[in-house]
């Protein structure tokens, strides 16, 4: 191939040109990655009961390692996914995959509740970082028209490794024990982290613009794989979109502060609102769906079949969104899904007290608030420009995330002042309106 000039851009590749291999093992590697995410923090709800006999660990102390494991994800996800804007996306997820490996493995060996909360904490922190960093990169290797479908697979993996916990679970603890179960979640994340180090590319358009060391060369070696000819030198930067900040601390705030500059300030706080909205819906039916099937009457097998429809419901929509989004405007799309789940939830609450009916409603609301949720991911990526685009999704996420705290408990005291199932559904279906009616005036493709 013949060396070009730097009349060059990263869309000529990305954007204008067919969907190669290369874009593809982009959005398979973070799907991966994002599944044995899901895995590895879900592991201490399908364990929680034979670390509590083991450790005689009162379940209340049990829900600080939940809470520590959920905090520190929305701080990884607000501080340390910056530094993926610094630094690299490829950098900070291969790091985070070894933080998650190591923190899951020592998982198997801790003897103490202090122990599992330090662990399951920095677990944490690792997973709310990666997943800002892994949507950002499968963005930035998808052509615009396959963005947000990209991302809704990516984020699929969450629920999928979510899933596959309780059907390991099922093989590993009765011969292994709860440990069997982090010490293959810890050796398999570690396995990936250095098949990442192989693989995995850095962003096109980070290294375009930020340019750090030796970035012509990183660039030509990721263009070979899209069998395109090399530069010379790396195109100019577009002073008006691409003015990075730059590096160490001060770029890291310096990222932070842009969210809230005036250019963004508007759309980034209906963002946070929306996310908000939808994080407290979704983690109320995450949290106490199977309770309160029993406490209306069902049987705890119910409670779970419910809860496993909502999930699966959940990565369906969350396909279904990604596909559509090809075709009509992301943000109406993430309308439309929320509004039929508020539609759902009320109907839940005054459907007639029928097993089957109670079931197939759950699922569709699973179907229309995940894929809803995932698309606010898609929006993110695409709201901000590259120079803040893990900050941006990160800080979403994470501010997100208080909603997954603020919801549950909220919930919980519902459940204990004795309101039913109906109008606990009827409550938490009025957030999900507002999260539909805040991403619709964000109007983003």
């Amino acid at each position: 191939m013949t060396a070009q000039c730097a009349n060059f851009s990263v869309k000529d590749v990305i954007d204008n040109g067919r969907v190669s291999y290369q874009q593809l093992l982009v959005v398979f590697l973070c799907l991966v990655f994002n599944m044995l995410d899901g895995f590895d923090i879900t592991a201490m709800a399908v364990t929680a009961n034979a670390v509590g006999i083991e450790m005689q660990i009162a379940e209340d102390k049990l829900g600080l390692v939940f809470s520590f494991s959920l905090a520190g994800m929305m701080l990884g996800a607000m501080f340390l996914a910056s530094f993926s804007d610094v630094f690299g996306r490829r950098t900070l997820v291969i790091l985070c995959l070894f933080v998650i490996g190591l923190s899951v493995l020592a998982t198997a060996y801790a003897n103490s509740l202090a122990a599992l909360i330090a662990l399951r904490f920095i677990s944490g922190l690792g997973a709310g970082a990666m997943l800002a960093s892994q949507a950002t990169l499968a963005s930035e290797y998808s052509a615009n028209k396959y963005r947000a479908l990209a991302v809704a697979v990516v984020t699929a993996g969450y629920p999928l490794g979510a899933m596959m916990t309780g059907l390991v679970a099922g093989y590993i603890v009765p011969d292994f024990g709860w440990r069997g179960m982090f010490i293959l979640g810890g050796v398999v994340t570690l396995a990936m982290a250095v098949l990442a180090c192989l693989l995995l590319p850095e962003s096109l358009q980070f290294l375009c613009e930020k340019r750090p060391p030796n970035a012509l060369l990183k660039v030509n070696k990721i263009l070979a794989r899209f069998s395109v000819a090399p530069l010379t030198q790396l195109p100019e930067i577009d002073k008006t979109t691409a003015t990075m900040a730059g590096t160490g601390r001060d770029s890291v705030l310096s990222n932070m502060s842009k969210l809230l500059a005036l250019e963004y300030r508007s759309k980034t706080l209906i963002l946070w609102s929306s996310f908000f909205m939808c994080v407290c819906s979704m983690y109320f039916l995450m949290s106490w769906t199977p309770k309160l099937m029993v406490n209306a009457g069902y049987s705890a097998q119910i409670g779970n079949y419910a809860f496993s429809l909502f999930n699966f419901g959940g990565v369906l929509g969350i396909f279904i969104l990604g596909a559509l989004a090809t075709r009509w405007m992301l943000t109406t799309l993430v309308c439309l899904f929320s509004l039929s789940a508020f539609s759902l939830m009320l109907l839940f609450a005054l459907a007639p007290a029928n097993t089957t009916v109670l079931l197939a409603l759950i699922f569709l609301i699973g179907v229309t608030l995940q894929g809803g949720f995932t698309g606010l991911y898609a929006t993110a990526a695409k709201l901000y420009p590259t120079k803040i685009r893990s900050t941006g999704v990160g800080w979403a996420i994470g501010l997100g995330r208080l909603g997954a705290v603020f919801g549950p408990a909220i919930a919980g005291y519902m459940i204990a002042s004795q309101v039913t199932m109906a109008m606990s559904f009827m409550v938490f279906a009025v957030p999900m309106l507002i999260s539909g009616l805040l991403a619709y005036c964000l109007r983003i493709r």
